[in-house]
């Protein structure tokens, strides 16, 4: 009976070869998860930061929208050089 036994099963390092495949296919399941849920958090965070910048463009174009509505019929706005790089203008931030 033991020879039978021995013969249809093999050596008693298959046992251990199964464990190994199988604490190894845990350790690629463990793996694959967490890498999962790295991306998934990856992902999540780049469309809240696409979403921020949509806001921020948005307003921005609101901005320049309120910014032309406020200019001058010809558009042309008082300025002087007080020299250098240095200008000042006016007439700017009054509302027409």
């Amino acid at each position: 009976m033991v020879k039978d036994f021995a013969a249809r099963h093999g050596s008693a390092l298959r046992s251990l070869a199964v464990v190994g495949a199988t604490l190894a296919t845990a350790a690629a399941v463990v793996v694959g998860v967490v890498l999962a849920v790295f991306f998934a958090a990856t992902v999540a965070v780049i469309a809240l930061m696409a979403s921020a910048l949509l806001a921020f463009a948005g307003l921005a174009m609101r901005a320049r929208r309120t910014a032309r509505a406020r200019q001058r019929a010809d558009g042309i706005i008082e300025a002087r050089h007080l020299g250098g790089h240095h200008w000042v203008a006016y007439g700017w931030n009054e509302r027409s």
